[in-house]
């Protein structure tokens, strides 16, 4: 088997080991093709959660991108679902760029047509918005959560889930989570779980992504060289 090195970066600043390799572990376990080395950006303590903070991440993102291309990794990893920088580190590099945004967008058309956004707070990340265009349906967050941070909690976990039945009561047949906060609490086969209807993570819907990605390049190539 063939395996690949992603490069993934996380728009949140984490200090502890553990902590920041949950998405790497959560992509390695669903594709094991995948050998993932995580970073993350500096200055960013509650991440990514309006404009403001994410411009103030574009240039940390890039510049971090650089630096695993130079390493050698076969693709970058975005693990934000806002898909911040993506377009301009694309421009600036030459192996795929994969944001989780446009990936848990594209992959849940695959599901159904009415599909719900579970977000972290009101606002749906524009790229998720314009991926889903007519069929994005409705759209929840959790009451009483700002941050990622928000979402570790006891609280916050169970308000993900009330979000997550009220996206179904709204006529929803697939849940995007639209925030990958949600991915390190694990909660997608919790929500599956209670709501009864496909709850698609962006972080391994990303990994699917950077997958495809890698295995379509060799695949023509083989085809090419037959």
């Amino acid at each position: 088997m063939k395996t690949y090195t992603i490069g993934l970066i996380r728009v949140l600043t984490i200090q502890d080991e553990e902590l920041l390799n949950v998405h790497g572990k959560l992509i390695e376990k669903a594709f094991p093709e995948l050998k993932v080395v995580s970073r993350c950006i500096e200055e960013q303590p509650k991440g990514i959660y309006d404009d403001k903070t994410e411009e103030e991440a574009k240039p940390k993102i890039l510049r971090l991108a650089k630096e695993f291309e130079k390493e050698g990794v076969d693709a970058i990893i975005i693990s934000c679902a806002a898909d911040p920088a993506v377009k301009e580190v694309r421009r600036a590099l030459l192996i795929p760029v994969i944001g989780a945004g446009s990936s848990v967008s594209a992959l849940a058309l695959t599901y159904g047509e009415k599909i719900g956004v579970l977000n972290l707070t009101e606002e749906t990340p524009k790229v998720i918005r314009e991926v889903l265009g007519v069929n994005l349906i409705a759209e929840d967050h959790p009451y009483g959560v700002a941050n990622t941070l928000d979402l570790m909690t006891e609280k916050g976990r169970e308000e993900a889930i009330n979000a997550a039945k009220r996206l179904k009561e709204k006529g929803a047949e697939v849940i995007v989570l639209g925030c990958t906060g949600m991915s390190t609490i694990k909660i997608a086969p919790i929500l599956e779980e209670e709501v009864g209807i496909p709850v698609i993570d962006p972080v391994i819907a990303s990994g699917a992504m950077a997958l495809h990605a890698l295995r379509r390049r060799d695949v023509w190539r083989n085809v090419n060289e037959d």
